[in-house]
């Protein structure tokens, strides 16, 4: 496609972001809203995804997002793929790209694959004509930096480039919320005067609409280090209440009061202490798995045992959530027609990556059970994940039609609308006894028990009618 017009407007400077996914593309919509006085380009080597940023609707769902995109594009937000012209022109290159866990060779399984940001890296460096700032977006193993560092200033050019990291804490569903009013920025330079230069240039970003208290500096290490940290410890909350419901389920404590109990102890707080099916997204397993392999490097094994039990705990948990509903209806759901609310990892999303509801679904097969999935934004993103499956699973927008003819609705994402649906009329839909197993603890499950429905729910007494 031809570079945007207004490209040659006057801008203060250039800022250009190399990967237009659930990061780069909000965060620079973002930048570009607050800064008028910059021109923002966001380029990406799938032209279907950049034609979908410069239509009527972004090609991902965030609450929000479609707004500010279509007050700030054309003005001083650009999508484009014309990548090697945007790293010349910019004077700023975030960098957004996919660093997923790799698959093959040494590592396979809990290292991060870096392939994506090399080649990143190898063209920044060809198509630079002058210095430039390099900002790692991407959640990357600590030290990457210096790596990126080594390949851009081993240049001939006499160009001299500055890595910082600026790790993302964004929550899907909330992420303009957290990108307007974030809790932290965090800027990490190397300590000297041309990293601390830099570092400053970032800050002056953000300080357009962030207060000063709320940016945080260090040094690259700790920036690094800081993102992978911190989505550990959020998963680790996430496990430790979800080890907990097990208990809970087998004493007949309630593991929402339980968490409210712990949660108001000001030492820990009450964030992410839900109970639920288990944790997803494309973060949360990455990251740990990625300080796992880290930390085998160092020869922190007990430290690597730990955080990997952080992870296994939540695969144990989804395995748990679908033998407890075999071991509730009848010990078989071959034949069964299963329906899932909800297939994103979270609600207010389409983002199904690591989702839950992929392994129960895949589970539930495994069993010969019929499975319809019902998702108000996920369905695109659930026929792609399960297009390998030829029979048995099906795909329904209506949780009523999904419903009708089900033995068991599986709640899988607390998806607002799942709490004001008419469960009189999808009872009367179901043959009996019908159940339901809330995976995630939204509904009112006493109100589903006095309408006929066994309810089962995480970390809770099931209420049954037999």
């Amino acid at each position: 496609m031809p570079y945007p017009m207004g490209a040659q407007m006057k801008f203060e400077k250039n800022i250009l972001c190399i990967g237009a996914g659930y990061v780069g593309g909000p965060t620079m919509t973002m930048i570009a809203n607050k800064c008028p006085n910059y021109k923002v380009t966001v380029v990406d080597i799938n032209k279907d995804r950049i034609d979908a940023w410069n239509g009527p609707n972004c090609p991902i769902y965030e609450p929000g997002l479609d707004e500010v995109v279509a007050k700030t594009r054309g003005k001083n937000l650009f999508f484009s793929t014309e990548t090697d012209r945007g790293i010349r022109e910019a004077d700023i290159i975030f960098v957004s790209v996919n660093t997923p866990t790799k698959t093959f060779g040494e590592g396979a399984g809990k290292a991060a694959d870096l392939q994506y940001w090399e080649k990143t890296a190898r063209q920044i460096l060809a198509n630079s004509e002058s210095d430039k700032i390099i900002i790692e977006k991407s959640t990357l193993p600590v030290r990457t930096a210096e790596a990126m560092e080594r390949i851009l200033n081993a240049n001939t050019k006499g160009i001299h480039f500055e890595v910082l990291s600026n790790p993302e804490f964004l929550a899907e569903g909330s992420a303009m919320q957290d990108l307007e009013k974030p809790d932290r920025v965090l800027i990490g330079s190397r300590e000297t005067p041309e990293g601390i230069k830099a570092r400053k240039e970032v800050v002056a970003i953000y300080a357009h609409w962030v207060p000063a208290k709320n940016i945080l500096e260090s040094n690259v290490w700790s920036a690094e280090l800081s993102k992978l940290t911190a989505n550990a410890f959020l998963a680790q909350r996430i496990s430790s209440i979800n080890s907990i419901s097990a208990l809970c389920e087998k004493t007949e404590a309630d593991v929402d009061e339980v968490a409210y109990a712990i949660g108001t102890d000001s030492r820990i707080g009450s964030r992410f202490l839900k109970a639920s099916v288990g944790f997803g997204g494309s973060c949360f397993q990455k990251d740990i798995l990625n300080l796992v392999y880290i930390c085998h490097g160092y020869g922190l094994h007990e430290v690597a045992e730990y955080w990997e039990s952080v992870v296994k705990l939540n695969q144990w948990q989804q395995k748990r959530f679908i033998k407890n509903m075999l071991g509730n209806m009848f010990n078989t759901v071959a034949g069964k027609r299963i329906a899932l609310f909800g297939f994103a990892f979270k609600a207010n999303t389409g983002d199904t990556r690591e989702s839950p509801a992929l392994a129960i679904t895949r589970g539930l097969l495994e069993e010969h059970a019929e499975v319809i999935i019902t998702d108000p934004k996920a369905l695109p993103h659930a026929r792609e994940d399960l297009r390998d499956i030829k029979s048995g699973v099906s795909f329904e927008p209506d949780p009523y039609k999904a419903a009708a003819g089900a033995h068991a609705i599986a709640v899988m994402t607390e998806w607002k609308e799942y709490q004001s649906l008419d469960y009189e009329r999808i009872l009367a839909s179901m043959p009996q006894p019908a159940f339901i197993f809330d995976g995630r603890n939204i509904l009112d499950h006493r109100k589903l028990f006095k309408l006929g429905f066994n309810v089962f729910a995480i970390g809770k007494a099931p209420l049954k009618h037999f």
